[in-house]
């Protein structure tokens, strides 16, 4: 059901209002509304502009709060602001030392990979590089050649230039060395190395001893640096894991604070002759409403004046939903498709016994229903899981049905039908011939629901004042006559019993239609408008009689779409002969139980996604839009956490 709304406007002293909403507003439930936007008529108002002292706070704490691992597992300490802001402080603090710690090694490792780079292809040379790099009459370079240009320049020309080339290592493609040549030859040598492809590579004067000891040097400084990151991160996920109870703690604190501080971006101010004061408008349950007014009546400071018969509220309220636990998973599915107006009846309950007897119709099965049922209920209760609790309790109906249709994991044997079995299920229908009674009884049902969502239609159309929604659409009063003359009809014919006379089938047919015909002259009349008939006629009866046999169509393709609940009990008993026949069960012998067992799961899990999509599309297309508008907003409370 929905909860029936009070509107209030609470006021005090501007600086109050941090008292007013930690003392009173926090232990209760209120949709709050702009202020300004509802108090129009008051042209003395002003917006109440503060900086919020907390968000900058909290901001940084959730940045800590995401990196923890399963936070919402962690019960909340009470903490106070003030201990909340220095917890935040500090852990602001001890983490920028880790963080520039880990951006130093960061900067070292870099540093030394770059040497490392440089070093590694000369590591082999058994010379202290340092005194290389200072040799004055001697030029050196250090460098890589392609190995095709070597080999050539090698046999051809190495021979004949005064220079010494030292190979120090080697991969596919390159050789890497050092060579020397005399001071005096240098400009020429440095030329012929050039043309053969030579690449020069630059070592700093950084490196002690030979290439082998300053690689062995360097690669025990880069190894104590990756050591020192990796420790650096344990002490981060230490540091996370030991503080991790005082940030999720100073977070909820904090959140309280900013909320309960945010709550001026909806209120409004307003000068009095010695003071300045706030105003806060929104939407209370009753109950909620009376009891707020009883906890603030001795309190000088606040005033609320809440709507009555005499000052109703000028804004719709917002939906806030109340069902009984069985029915609570079930207001998903009115979720996704639109909340109730306030004014329009809630259809939950009606969905969820609609939904569960359906779907349980479908998929009638003893031994799946369970399986539905406890699968459903443990993850309800374990993950709180809306769509688990639909299940689990359309599992309960598909386990009456089993009984009903006499099946246990495909079994027809085992248990006695306690009413029909789908499958050889028949019956005669005069002027069609022999029919499965399930398709018969799908079509009665369903014919049924729409009467039914024809009267809850009425019931909303008279509680929104809407004359042609009440009497003369397609699902109004004419309709239900109309529809409900077709179904009486076919009961009659079914049963063998006589149609009403030729006259009375006259009236029950053809008043309804002329009334649907005509229905928007008929509520011009009755709504007592100037303009009785659109200007042109000659289009209003055009477009009225293909809007008639488009409603005509609806009622028929609408009715056959139930034929799909006889359709899926057939299909389910089917699949699972099927299931059987291949486990060996239905030749007498003993059956493949293998088989059997994942047969069952199969079936299980695709044909219930598959009934549970069908039944959902029966709820939305075949029932709700015959009488369900779903366009109210939701009830958004402002609730605060205590805080200090």
């Amino acid at each position: 059901m929905i909860e029936k709304m009070k509107f209030l406007s609470i006021t005090g002293p501007k600086a109050d209002i941090d008292r007013m909403t930690e003392t009173y507003l926090s232990r209760y439930e209120i949709h709050l509304e702009n202020a300004l936007a509802e108090l129009t008529e008051d042209a003395n108002l002003s917006p109440f502009l503060e900086i919020n002292p907390y968000r900058e706070a909290l901001t940084s704490i959730s940045s800590f709060y995401e990196q923890l691992e399963d936070p919402e597992s962690i019960t909340p300490q009470k903490m106070d602001t003030e201990t909340a802001v220095s917890v935040v402080r500090r852990i602001q603090r001890e983490s920028r030392e880790l963080e520039e710690t880990r951006e130093k090694l960061h900067a070292q490792h870099a540093e030394m990979i770059d040497s490392l780079k440089i070093i590694r292809p000369f590591r082999n040379l058994e010379y202290d590089v340092s005194e290389i790099l200072k040799l004055q009459y001697i030029h050196y370079r250090f460098g890589r050649i392609e190995k095709q240009y070597f080999k050539k320049f090698e046999k051809y020309i190495y021979d004949t230039l005064d220079t010494i080339f030292l190979k120090c290592s080697e991969d596919e493609q390159y050789y890497y060395g050092v060579y020397f040549v005399p001071k005096h030859q240098a400009h020429k040598v440095h030329a012929v190395y050039s043309s053969m492809h030579f690449e020069q590579i630059f070592v700093p004067d950084c490196y002690q001893g030979t290439a082998k000891e300053a690689f062995s040097i360097l690669d025990k400084l880069h190894k104590d640096i990756h050591a020192g990151l990796e420790q650096n991160k344990k002490d981060a996920e230490r540091f996370l894991t030991d503080n991790r109870t005082a940030i999720v703690s100073a977070k909820a604190a904090l959140e309280a604070c900013s909320s309960s501080f945010d709550i001026r971006r909806l209120a409004a101010c307003t000068k009095g002759e010695n003071n300045t004061f706030y105003i806060l408008c929104g939407w209370m349950t009753e109950k909620d409403a009376l009891a707020f007014q009883e906890d603030i009546k001795d309190d000088d400071k606040i005033f609320c004046l809440m709507e009555d018969e005499q000052s109703p509220a000028k804004k719709t309220p917002p939906t806030k939903l109340h069902n009984p636990k069985l029915f609570r998973p079930f207001e998903m599915y009115i979720k996704m498709y639109g909340l109730p107006a306030y004014n329009e009846m809630d259809p939950t309950w009606f969905v969820a016994l609609t939904y569960s007897f359906i779907f349980g119709a479908m998929f009638g099965d003893v031994g799946q229903g369970l399986l539905l049922f406890f699968g459903g209920l443990i993850l309800y209760k374990t993950k709180r899981m809306d769509l688990a609790g639909i299940i689990s309790c359309a599992g309960i109906f598909s386990t009456f049905f089993g009984f009903m249709y006499g099946s246990i994991f495909g079994f027809e044997e085992v248990l006695h039908a306690f009413w029909l079995k789908p499958m050889t299920a028949m019956m005669d229908v005069p002027l069609v011939g022999r029919l499965n009674a399930v398709f018969v009884i799908a079509i009665g049902f369903g014919m049924f629901l729409i009467l039914t969502c024809m009267v809850f239609n009425i019931i909303n159309s008279v509680r929104n004042h809407n004359t042609e929604k009440t009497w003369f659409d397609s699902n109004a009063v004419a309709g239900l006559v109309f529809y409900g003359s077709i179904a009486l009809s076919a009961v009659l014919l079914v049963s063998g019993k006589k149609l009403p006379a030729a006259a009375v089938m006259a009236v029950m047919f053809g008043i309804p239609l002329l009334l649907m015909f005509l229905k928007e002259p008929l509520t011009n009349l009755v709504e007592k408008k100037k303009q009785i008939f659109p200007e042109q006629k000659g289009m209003f009866f055009v477009q009225s009689f293909f809007e008639l046999f488009e409603v005509l169509l609806s009622y028929l393709s609408n009715t056959l779409s139930f034929l799909r609940i006889g359709a899926f009990a057939v299909s389910h008993a089917a699949m699972m002969e099927v299931v059987l026949m291949l486990a060996g069960a239905t030749e007498g012998g003993s059956p493949n139980w293998i088989v059997v067992v994942l047969g069952n799961l199969f079936v299980c899990a695709m044909e219930g996604l598959i009934v549970g999509i069908q039944v959902l599309r029966l709820e939305y297309y075949e029932i709700f839009s015959r009488f369900y508008a779903g366009n109210g907003r939701e009830f958004l409370p402002f609730k605060k956490r205590e805080c200090q």
